[in-house]
């Protein structure tokens, strides 16, 4: 049986190693820990990128928020993953 475009996408997404774009956020509470990405977004961010993304998901969590939008171009690498 064919699977449906949501449950596609769903298995797509469940098959992606999925963590934290630094490896010490693993060890932090998790208001103060940063993005996570998949592992192929992870490895096309360059460093400022990463801290960036990092810093503006902290800042929106230190303001009691449970999401913060990603920047243009790493929302597209995050579409594209």
């Amino acid at each position: 049986m064919a699977l449906k475009k949501p449950q596609q996408s769903l298995k797509k997404w469940t098959s992606q190693k999925w963590d934290y774009v630094s490896e010490k956020d693993k060890r932090k509470p998790k208001n103060k820990r940063g993005r996570y990405l998949p592992e192929s977004v992870r490895k096309s961010l360059s460093a400022s990128e990463k801290s960036a993304t990092n810093r503006r998901k902290r800042q929106a969590s230190a303001k009691g928020k449970f999401k913060a939008k990603y920047s243009k171009k790493i929302a597209g690498k995050v579409r594209r993953a």
